[in-house]
């Protein structure tokens, strides 16, 4: 895996993605999204920690009081590709995090699957959030992107992003107070996000500080 040569910054926000070898399929079933979320969860906090093994056996650990090593703010899993939305507590956290994350989790889809060799393509991408409207505006392009996926017309119906730990108010794996705090409520974030008119106003002129073209 190539290696980065900006280095991440403490206290900055990042929005970083990645997608499947050759654009193809990273998660297969529920155990696989399950299993990445897990392992994403496991690879935020900072260490002394259990073996990867035992932490699978945790049922009731909360994330949210843990000491971390990188916030995770947002989240959304597609089929072959995934999107996160970053903050960088401790030094080398974000790169520490996802690579062991992308290795893991390889590991293990290639266990599985009977396969051999990468799974993600490359080097994972990184977009330095440099100001409180592009901020939101990635939260709410990765919660939206399996509605402007065609994937799903309700994101209530859609399980694998973490618009439902804000707008059901579900504690989960996400801190969402750098959210939060920019709205009077929780349902005020769930129409600002919910604003497709919006939302489509602003997409192009942010779109080439989002994504690769390709991901969308």
């Amino acid at each position: 895996m190539p290696y980065r040569t900006t280095p991440f910054v403490n206290q900055h926000f990042y929005h970083v993605y990645n997608r499947g070898s050759e654009k193809r399929r990273i998660f297969e079933d529920r155990r696989d999204y399950q299993r990445f979320l897990k392992t994403l969860t496991y690879y935020q906090l900072e260490g002394p920690k259990p073996k990867l093994s035992h932490f699978f056996k945790y049922k009731n650990f909360n994330p949210l009081k843990a000491k971390k090593i990188v916030d995770i703010l947002a989240y959304c899993l597609m089929s072959n590709h995934f999107h996160l939305l970053l903050k960088q507590v401790k030094e080398g956290g974000i790169s520490e995090m996802i690579t062991k994350l992308s290795l893991s989790y390889t590991k293990y889809y290639n266990t599985k699957y009977d396969r051999v060799g990468p799974l993600f393509q490359g080097q994972f991408k990184a977009v330095l959030i440099e100001s409180d409207e592009q901020l939101l505006h990635v939260s709410r392009y990765i919660h939206l992107n399996p509605i402007v996926s065609l994937l799903t017309k309700s994101l209530d119906k859609f399980d694998w992003s973490s618009s439902h730990e804000y707008f059901n108010r579900n504690d989960g794996i996400c801190s969402k107070k750098d959210i939060l705090s920019f709205f009077p409520s929780p349902r005020d974030y769930q129409q600002f996000v919910l604003d497709q008119v919006d939302y489509g106003k602003h997409l192009e002129e942010i779109k080439h500080k989002l994504f690769d073209k390709d991901l969308a």
